[in-house]
């Protein structure tokens, strides 16, 4: 039996992983921590064989007065957290870093691809304080502790926060939307999950891409939204030459922009995408 320790109570991911892995009661001990106060620091984390780490502030535009709390959060805690870990020996720590530690100096001529050369420039201190966990977490990697870094891109499902629900709520309401063309990789959390319980049982080390197997357009994002919601929508290309303009702002980036990772960096020798981008919808729209 692997006993895992997920630090971050109650958070999105930990819980969804917490549920996959408590399917299989024989093979999995999971517990929470809380680490919002000093109390984690007195738990014995010699008795787990790996440890989550979930807990963190998450923000694509966070505000100036945040910055220091998100390097303290980010950063110090994660690695606190990894220190702690290596010196009582636990054998694995999975840190859930983002694809926001790439920004929009990473990418050459405008190809927003996610390449295995491609450097690291955040554009703002939420995607550098993940960065700087990342090259402290590694000061601790060593056979004896094996750090698995995964950088997610865009993660949704059921409850989940973010971009997400913002463009559901939308989809089912708006008569009119753009057909605009544009990529991005996302990962549903059944997918994560699945992810994260092979990573677990294969012991693993290194840094790491999951993602969905097809690409996501937002037009058809937003068109199956609707469809499953009953709710008719007219796409048009009326707006794209504006769109085209407004590409430098950070709303219109967010919805129409395109960011993928090369899908070479997702294959790994075990499945994990258990469920296709249509599944998932209906899972998260809840009409599955």
């Amino acid at each position: 039996m692997k006993k895992i320790l997920i630090t971050g109570k109650n958070s999105y991911i930990g819980t969804h992983l917490k549920n996959r892995l408590s399917q299989e009661k024989n093979s999995y001990y999971v517990e929470e921590l809380d680490l919002h106060d000093s109390k984690w620091k007195t738990v014995d984390f010699s008795d787990y064989d790996t440890i989550f780490h979930v807990a963190g502030l998450a923000h694509s535009t966070p505000k100036d007065s945040e910055k220091s709390l998100y390097y303290k959060i980010n950063t110090d805690l994660a690695y606190e957290v990894g220190f702690k870990a290596a010196k009582e020996g636990v054998h694995q720590f999975i840190f859930m870093s983002s694809v926001i530690v790439y920004g929009s100096e990473s990418f050459k001529n405008s190809e927003k691809i996610i390449r295995k050369d491609t450097p690291l420039k955040p554009d703002n201190f939420y995607g550098d304080s993940k960065k700087q966990a990342e090259i402290k977490l590694k000061q601790l990697e060593s056979d004896q502790f094996k750090l698995c870094i995964i950088r997610s891109p865009m993660i949704y499902g059921e409850g989940s926060k973010g971009n997400y629900p913002i463009l559901s709520k939308f989809a089912k309401k708006t008569p009119i939307f753009p057909d605009f063309e544009n990529k991005r990789s996302m990962l549903y959390i059944g997918n994560l999950v699945e992810f994260l319980k092979n990573v677990i049982d294969l012991e693993l080390a290194g840094l790491f891409f999951p993602q969905n197997k097809e690409y996501v357009e937002t037009r058809k994002l937003v068109e199956k939204i609707a469809s499953i919601n009953n709710h008719k929508i007219i796409f048009t290309r009326i707006f794209n030459p504006v769109i085209k303009r407004l590409k430098t702002n950070i709303l219109v980036e967010k919805v129409f922009g395109s960011l993928i990772i090369d899908k070479e960096l997702s294959v790994y020798n075990f499945e994990y995408n258990v469920f296709d981008f249509e599944d998932s919808i209906q899972r998260t729209e809840k009409r599955g």
